[in-house]
């Protein structure tokens, strides 16, 4: 032993040391969180199935109301519209958006919605507004025709794509029937505006 060196006594030394991790705490710490992230999950999970997404009501509201939309918008080109072949093709268009208009009552309020009042969401997403605006643009810059072509093109398979995603969710022979002949009568339609929209590129 040296001199002056101080003697520590083994328990002392044991005190001042670092102490070593207890055992399983980190163990349990990882448990935790496993079981919290599996209970988030769960949850989260159960939302979503609760919530369901929009309902066949809901989507047939809003076929209603862009069908509604269009056949104001399409009432209101045709005297603006200046090439023959377009007017005939929006003509025809008109007069199938009001049949559809009052055709698709009977399933909206098979499905227990409201063929004249829609949700306000419902009527605010269909409203048409930046269609409107958009051909308003056109007409006050002199191209009205080709723009209105490109724009019903559109508005139209959107029409179709929300018919066929309804006809696959329900189970109502009568609400199928309609959006089948729906579909059926549009495509033509759609193939016109298609092909005035193509011979104007």
């Amino acid at each position: 032993m040296q001199p002056n060196q101080q003697e520590y006594s083994i328990d002392y030394l044991n005190q001042i040391a670092p102490q070593p991790n207890k055992p399983g705490m980190s163990n349990k710490l990882f448990i935790g969180v496993i079981i919290g992230g599996v209970l988030v999950a769960l949850i989260v999970g159960l939302t979503l199935l609760n919530s369901g997404g929009p309902t066949n009501t809901d989507q047939l509201q809003a076929l209603g109301a862009r069908i509604a939309t269009l056949e104001k918008v399409s009432k209101q080109a045709q005297r603006t519209l200046k090439s023959n072949e377009l007017r005939s093709t929006n003509s025809t268009l008109s007069i199938f958006l009001t049949n559809a208009s009052r055709d698709i009552e009977a399933p909206i309020s098979n499905n227990g919605g409201k063929p004249k009042t829609p949700p306000k969401a419902i009527a605010s997403a269909e409203s048409g507004s930046k269609l409107i605006a958009t051909l308003e643009d056109a007409r006050l810059s002199g191209t009205y025709d080709r723009t209105y072509a490109r724009e019903m093109s559109y508005q139209l398979a959107t029409v179709r794509s929300l018919a066929t995603t309804i006809y696959e969710k329900t189970n109502s022979k009568s609400t199928k029937a309609f959006l089948d002949d729906t579909a059926k009568k549009l495509a033509p339609i759609s193939k016109e505006f298609d092909e005035f929209s193509a011979s104007k590129l």
